[in-house]
């Protein structure tokens, strides 16, 4: 790729400083048994991640995102995973996720969504309490409930 094709883009702030890298984008068509097709797959984003002071390029992602994307929105997306590996792995060891010794399917349902309310809830008051500052998050006024609610499974009243 020439040198004009790579951008130095920041995704999101780390501990210390804003996390960035160079990055260059382009849109190709993966053959994948094209020749045994009768029209060609569509085109898709190759997004390449070449470090400063690296000697190649480090991480290769392939999207279908549309082909009108800007290129700070698909480093970011590409970045994503990141995030959701921490959440994942933060379910399985800090929340209970991975402590499931059932045999059930059903169990196992109950269990993994226990888990996850869990960690929506103590994601929600993570953001209300931070660590320093003023609180940034807004709170959401309270739901009425309407007239005549019933909660699921709840005996009719009389």
């Amino acid at each position: 790729m020439p040198e004009h094709a790579w951008r130095t883009i920041r995704w999101r702030e780390g501990t210390a400083d804003w996390l960035s890298s160079r990055f260059a984008r382009v849109r190709v068509r993966p053959a994948r048994g094209d020749d045994r097709m009768a029209e060609r797959r569509p085109e898709e984003w190759l997004l390449i991640e070449w470090p400063p002071g690296e000697d190649e390029p480090t991480n290769y992602w392939l999207s279908n995102l549309d082909q009108y994307v800007s290129f700070e929105r698909l480093v970011d997306l590409a970045k994503l995973r990141w995030r959701i590996e921490r959440d994942y792995q933060e379910l399985k060891q800090e929340i209970g996720l991975g402590h499931y010794e059932g045999r059930g399917w059903r169990g196992f349902h109950h269990h993994a969504t226990m888990c996850i309310a869990a960690y929506g809830f103590l994601i929600s008051e993570r953001e209300a309490i931070p660590p320093s500052g003023s609180p940034s998050a807004t709170f959401l006024p309270k739901a009425d409930i309407p007239p005549g609610y019933r909660p699921r499974g709840s005996a009719v009243a009389a």
